[in-house]
């Protein structure tokens, strides 16, 4: 029998076992893909999420592999501003900065921290039942009995599903292409991460190493079959977007809905606690949901400090995270519906234009600030 499962080695699921390694707990991940491979593109983490893999020993790690960014910047179509939030002072004050990496390098650096052999691949769960532990029943066969269960399973889980019998996803209606290309930048790109915004679709790019740049590209649901090739979308672009989207094999390219959850009422149960997507999906439009989930993890290592009870540290960990989490989805999918209107575009830039950059500065210092 396991004392305690995690199920899922997404990145919340990799940190959350970096956590309880931390506090010598014997713990399991079960993964359901075959291999850790290189899925999913780019990812940002940010200054909260750094602070944390820094307490973990990890930030310079993560560092070499990605990118520092210092900045970002939405802008219209041809590339002129309509926002900029630069964090160099936030980064001296937390002694962390935002950080472009691929995703997969990432999982590769937190999964070898904890050693592969506590990481299950292969393992995609089919059932979990509460008896008087609980049995978890995965796809290959195997049935695992476990005392302590974390769900870390993603905006699909199982384990919501089946335990909890709740959760609704929203879609927004909104479709995201994300590749992964090499690419030469021009250097004033380099360590900002920019957002391009035009009528009912816009399009961010980050750099990520050398040579590689991350993007993404949305449209409206109900612009979508307009056009053969994703470029043609973007036709009315900066050139550069362009030249990034014609540059991308088509084998690079992956495509998705843009998806959060509605608030669910708990996150617990006896002996089991979901975090990250599994409890709390949002949209990427803050480009926190990875690092909110890193965040989960966190409060749960700060909680084990105090006590070792699993039951009162589930209670207490719902309660220390609600506000900011309902906080991140709401205001994630208030700027995803503002930044794909397709009518009054240039009323929106410019009193966009109006706001300050301290005000942007207080908007990120409030995300990145850490609960304790």
């Amino acid at each position: 029998m396991n004392s305690i499962s995690i199920v899922g080695a997404g990145i919340g699921g990799l940190t959350l076992g970096n956590i309880l390694n931390q506090h010598n707990l014997d713990f399991t991940i079960y993964e359901s893909a075959p291999e850790i491979k290189p899925v999913g593109a780019g990812i940002m983490m940010a200054v909260n999420a750094m602070q944390i893999f820094d307490q973990l020993g990890l930030k310079e790690k993560i560092e070499n592999a990605g990118n520092k960014i210092h900045g970002i910047s939405i802008t219209d179509e041809k590339l002129k501003p309509i926002s900029k939030t630069n964090i160099l002072e936030l980064e001296q004050n937390y002694n962390s900065g935002n950080i472009a990496i691929h995703r997969a390098e990432l999982q590769k650096i937190l999964a070898v921290n904890i050693s592969l052999e506590n990481i299950k691949l292969n393992h995609f769960l089919s059932s979990i039942q509460k008896k008087e532990n609980y049995i978890l029943n995965f796809e290959n066969k195997i049935e695992i009995e476990s005392k302590i269960v974390f769900g870390a399973d993603g905006i699909h889980s199982k384990i919501r599903n089946q335990i909890f019998e709740t959760g609704k996803i929203r879609n927004a209606r909104q479709m995201c292409w994300r590749g992964l290309v090499d690419f030469e930048l021009p250097e004033k790109y380099h360590h900002e991460a920019f957002e391009v915004w035009g009528k009912g679709k816009r399009f961010g790019f980050v750099k990520l190493s050398d040579k590689k740049v991350y993007w993404y590209a949305l449209i409206n649901e109900s612009k979508y079959k307009s056009y053969s090739r994703l470029v043609d979308y973007f036709y009315d672009f900066d050139p550069l977007v362009l030249n990034i989207l014609e540059s991308t094999l088509e084998e690079n390219i992956i495509l998705n809905d843009i998806i959060d959850l509605s608030p669910i009422p708990k996150w617990y149960s006896e002996n089991l606690c979901l975090i990250g997507d599994a409890a709390h999906a949002t949209t990427p439009n803050m480009g926190q949901g990875a690092c909110q989930a890193i965040e989960d993890a966190y409060i749960i290592g700060k909680l084990l400090e105090k006590n070792k009870d699993f039951n009162s540290i589930f209670e207490k960990f719902q309660k220390i995270r609600r506000k900011k989490v309902n906080y991140v989805v709401n205001t994630s999918w208030k700027i995803g519906q503002i930044s794909q209107w397709e009518n009054g575009n240039s009323l929106r830039n410019f009193f966009m234009r109006l706001i300050p950059e301290s005000f942007n500065l207080q908007l990120a210092e409030k995300i990145i600030k850490l609960e304790r």
